[in-house]
């Protein structure tokens, strides 16, 4: 691995981490937080490998005990607690969404990200989420999908949308994915 991707990997971790100093909305057993719009943002503008890295680290950095959760929380704690399944599916997200990123490098648009990051960012983090927050907090399936998805949507959209705007721009004036490149074929 290049110094350069391991500064990348670093730079998104704290990203992540900044993120976390915007206050969260309690609604209920899991917080609104902008955090996952820096995972977003991770495997949109890193690709999927380094993204993956990026969130990992990230959640690293918290498992260690620094407080870089929203409201300041760190430890292990919340690697059990009801925001369990969503910090596990971090990483995941991060990686579906640099994949997808990377496969349509040559198509990417606001529009294109906006459904990559819907699919890696929004479906990914909900089907880890939502069960594990029914299994640790004793809740039936509609109260999970009401406390754990469904207050998140509206905001999860927009920040799809703003982590698709902000990975076309820098795509296009600094792109940090490479071009996939093709296989030669010879015979």
């Amino acid at each position: 691995m290049k110094t350069r991707d391991l500064a990348y990997i670093a730079l998104f971790a704290a990203v992540i981490a900044v993120l976390g100093t915007i206050p969260a909305i309690p609604v209920g057993p899991v917080p609104i937080t902008a955090q996952t719009l820096g995972v977003m943002l991770a495997g949109a503008v890193l690709g999927a490998r380094r993204g993956f890295l990026a969130v990992l680290l990230f959640l690293v950095l918290v498992a260690i005990g620094l407080p870089l959760l929203a409201g300041g929380r760190g430890g292990l704690a919340p690697f059990v607690g009801t925001s369990a399944g969503y910090l596990y599916s971090w990483p995941v997200a991060a990686f579906v969404i640099g994949w997808l990123t990377e496969r349509s490098w040559d198509r990417y648009n606001v529009l294109r990200g906006t459904l990559i990051n819907v699919v890696g960012g929004i479906v990914v983090i909900y089907a880890v989420g939502v069960p594990v927050l029914k299994a640790v907090a004793g809740l039936t399936w509609g109260q999970a999908l009401t406390g754990g998805a469904l207050p998140f949507i509206p905001g999860d959209l927009f920040k799809a949308f703003a982590a698709a705007a902000i990975a076309d721009v820098v795509r296009r004036s600094y792109p940090v994915i490479e071009r996939p490149r093709r296989t030669a074929t010879t015979r």
